[in-house]
């Protein structure tokens, strides 16, 4: 993993009047969120949470209403502070940042996508995604150039002079992400920024997303509820209960092994058809080197990183066993038997 670009340790925050003796009540006898609602009239937003996201990785953070999940997003531009914990953005210790060096990280190198936009109803769509270069002090004709920029790359040629209130509900949220991206930002935190949308809007955005993210390499913690979502846009998932990060793996990691029964629930259901890969079968079967006798010269080969669906889809065509490859080397063999188990999942 790269160097971090995000960096979250131990990060507590406690809302209410008695926050310090709550604090220090967790410390020394480890009570619950709910003792410390019941015991100091405090509530438990976010609890120990850690975790770092590299350069160019989509960060997922999921969990039902009231995990903390939103909360947790806020604190890394500081819009809420901590009550305990280190922050670090970009090699940038958070908390120490003064009122203009904060102001001027969130502007520059953090935007920020919610799932109600608020956009600026009296202004045009082409004045509401240069809004955050009209803040910086940017020349009109500058600001105009980056937003026709923005706006291209969300598919919004056209619109540029239309108000907030002609465009659909998932123009909309194109429009905020074209303001977020309008500063080219490091980092993008998005909170929900889908949630909202009809199935088939919602599908559409999240593919324009991830081809955005691919193309522009940008560092993104991405909030929701909905762990399909999760699994399709994330290199990695954080699944958080009542305030604390439960588990954080790769979708398959967090599908196939879950840690807990509450992630077990989670993940029942979902299809593992696009989410087990070749090698990770490989991984969990010991019966996958070939046999003596074995005739695979003419048989079907198949990256390691092939996926179960696609593996499915070779084997109903051929009686033969699928040679799974590596950098152009043959390390290993799928059979029938072995996709089977694959399938299956579990124990050897």
């Amino acid at each position: 993993m790269s160097e971090p670009v995000i960096k979250l340790q131990g990060v507590w925050k406690i809302f209410g009047t008695r926050i310090e003796e709550a604090m220090r009540a967790i410390n020394e006898s480890g009570i619950s969120k709910a003792q410390v609602l019941e015991e100091f009239g405090c509530v438990v937003g976010i609890a120990d949470c850690s975790f770092e996201v590299p350069r160019g990785e989509i960060f997922c953070v999921m969990g039902l209403s009231g995990s903390g999940k939103s909360t947790m997003v806020r604190h890394i531009n500081r819009l809420i502070e901590p009550t305990s914990g280190q922050i670090e953005v970009l090699g940038l210790d958070v908390l120490a940042l003064g009122g203009d060096k904060l102001r001027k990280l969130r502007a520059a190198q953090i935007g920020m996508v919610f799932q109600h936009m608020a956009l600026f109803p009296h202004r045009t769509v082409r004045d509401n995604v240069a809004f955050p270069l009209q803040v910086q002090g940017q020349p009109k004709s500058k600001r105009w150039e980056v937003s026709q920029r923005c706006l291209s790359l969300v598919n919004l040629d056209g619109y540029e002079d239309r108000f907030p209130s002609e465009l659909s509900g998932g123009m909309q949220q194109r429009v905020g992400l074209a303001r977020a991206l309008a500063s080219d930002p490091e980092i993008l935190l998005m909170d929900e920024p889908f949630s909202a949308l009809d199935p088939l809007i919602r599908r559409q955005l999240q593919e324009q997303f991830m081809a955005l993210s691919a193309d522009l390499n940008k560092t993104t913690v991405f909030i929701t509820h909905d762990l399909d979502e999760a699994i399709r846009i994330g290199s990695r998932i954080a699944i958080m209960k009542d305030g604390r990060i439960v588990q954080i793996g790769t979708p398959e990691e967090i599908v196939t092994n879950p840690i807990d029964d509450y992630v077990r629930d989670f993940v029942e259901g979902i299809s593992t058809l696009k989410l087990i890969y070749a090698h990770s079968i490989m991984e969990r079967i010991e019966d996958y080197r070939p046999h003596a006798g074995d005739d695979l010269e003419h048989a079907p080969r198949v990256s390691h990183d092939t996926d179960l669906s696609g593996l499915i889809d070779i084997s109903t065509t051929t009686d033969q066993p699928i040679v799974i490859t590596h950098d152009g080397t043959d390390v290993g063999v799928i059979n029938k038997s072995v996709l089977l188990k694959g399938i299956k999942g579990g124990d050897n």
